[in-house]
């Protein structure tokens, strides 16, 4: 086996901890998306408000960071705000 270099090393070390910062930021952006919808499935505009509250500013976060593009955070929050939205009997579409 080939000796690696002092910046490969280096660059395996970054990339595993890049891997694991964006494995976190991935899971809790699926569970703050999955706590919107479950809210809406039961009807609770007040639980789903919140919820929403809680996911936007992470999923913005999580664009800033490069772990989703930015055009997929804007339809996530887009989706997500209108699913929402429509709870309350209201269309605004």
């Amino acid at each position: 086996m080939a000796k690696r270099s002092k910046s490969v090393l280096k660059r395996i070390r970054q990339n595993e901890a890049r891997r694991l910062r964006n494995k976190h930021y991935r899971s809790t952006l699926r569970t703050l998306i999955r706590r919107v919808r479950e809210a809406v499935a039961e009807g609770d505009k007040e639980k789903a408000q919140a919820a929403l509250a809680q996911a936007i500013p992470f999923i913005d976060k999580a664009a800033s960071k490069g772990v989703i593009h930015w055009r997929n955070a804007a339809r996530k929050v887009s989706r997500l705000t209108r699913l929402v939205n429509r709870l309350g009997g209201a269309s605004t579409a």
